[in-house]
């Protein structure tokens, strides 16, 4: 028994030691440490048979989706998104429009049904928001810039996660409205559980702000994964509320609540990823499923590029290269389309082939802003100087955070 033990300690150890040396070393290639930490889960699983039923794994996972998508929602402004908010509509107009053109083509094309084929269509065309904040840093972008991008990927992001609610849902009323209701209920109770708090439990245990977030969090994503919606929108919503409730209690949302979340999700976002790659079977990784992730690359990528650089050529003048370097950030899908091709695997019996496809269109689409954009410079004076100068008027600076 022992012997066992000591074996299955050493194996974490030497995971632990893969997810957070390996994926940083393969950095200097510009290579994105949750693609990393994925094709590590990949040859565990393939390839070693290692790590496919342990429930230690899968907890922590569990932390760190939860984790990320808790930071992407404490990063919701909505005074911000209100400020441009003419730009913003122009933005999730097209977007909308292009989810229903991309359903209508994979309905057409593939042996989808409706809903199959919406979810689909968002894993394809939603920028993976808490991967892309966490990257920023890595793409050398200016203070108006690294707004834009925030703004833009937020704002997908809240549109999309009300779209797979409803989808999710639809295929049964009685289903959507308990849903509808559970999900209005935690809007109104995650404020009262924070003035409960802060007015009777912050005085007698100062400094537990942190704690009390993350399990809140995790609380409200287990709701929101037993209503069939997954984890990630009860914890984007406990997130938002904490920002919509930093007046009361500031603490919640200030700049070193988000890097505490932040170092908290770096932790156990790479088990997430790893679990992720555990999941591959050999059956999703065949010559077809990596033909059409390339297909769906060559149709989607572009057509993301061309309507956000378009839009903002229109809509604000800006030079090509200037749009590009707005539209090329929003790119990456990793973690919405894990997400959403596993709930295709389970609720919808998607084909392995198609699952493969999704895992390889999205780890490849998270390749390309490290290979296109690169930071110039390192130095934070130069860096908060560049954005003093580049920030839109009427904005506040942005919490700075350790990639």
């Amino acid at each position: 028994m022992n012997g066992i033990a000591v074996t299955s300690e050493l194996a974490y150890v030497l995971l632990i030691f893969a997810l957070f040396v390996v994926p940083k070393a393969l950095q200097r290639y510009r290579l994105p440490s949750a693609v990393t930490s994925l094709v590590l889960g990949a040859i565990a699983s393939i390839g070693l048979h290692l790590f496919t039923h342990e429930p230690i794994v899968d907890q922590f996972a569990t932390l760190g989706i939860v984790s990320l998508f808790l930071f992407a929602g404490l990063e919701v402004d909505f005074g911000e998104l209100r400020r441009e908010s003419r730009v913003l509509v122009w933005h999730l107009s097209i977007q909308l429009g292009l989810l229903a053109l991309m359903t209508a083509a994979l309905i057409a094309l593939l042996p989808l049904t409706g809903r199959a084929a919406a979810l689909v269509a968002l894993a394809l065309l939603t920028p993976s928001t808490g991967f892309i904040l966490d990257s920023l840093d890595g793409f050398g972008l200016n203070g108006r810039e690294r707004f834009w991008v925030k703004s833009k990927a937020i704002s997908t992001e809240l549109v999309a996660l009300g779209v797979m609610f409803v989808v999710l849902q639809g295929g049964d009323p009685q289903r959507l409205g308990i849903s509808v209701l559970t999900l209005a209920g935690l809007v109104v109770l995650v404020p009262v559980a924070f003035q409960i708090f802060a007015r009777s439990i912050l005085p007698v245990a100062p400094k537990s702000e942190f704690a009390f977030l993350v399990i809140v969090a995790l609380t409200c994503a287990l709701v929101t994964r037993r209503l069939g919606v997954y984890y990630l929108v009860g914890a984007f919503l406990v997130g938002v509320a904490a920002q919509r409730f930093r007046r009361e209690l500031p603490a919640l949302a200030s700049e070193k609540m988000l890097h505490a979340v932040e170092v908290f999700a770096s932790f156990f976002v790479p088990f997430y990823f790893f679990k992720a790659g555990l999941h591959l079977e050999q059956r999703d990784l065949t010559w077809l499923s990596l033909g059409a992730g390339v297909t769906l690359l060559l149709v989607a990528v572009p057509l993301r590029v061309a309507t956000v650089a378009v839009l903002r050529r229109t809509a604000l003048r800006e030079q090509w290269r200037e749009a590009l370097r707005v539209s090329t950030p929003l790119l990456p899908t990793l973690v919405f389309t894990l997400v959403i091709a596993e709930i295709l695997r389970e609720q919808f019996e998607l084909p392995s082939w198609l699952f493969g496809a999704l895992v390889c269109y999205t780890v490849l689409n998270t390749l390309i802003p490290g290979m296109v954009l690169h930071a110039p410079t390192t130095d934070p004076d130069v860096l908060n100087a560049a954005e003093e100068q580049d920030r839109p008027e009427g904005t506040e600076p942005e919490p700075a955070h350790d990639a």
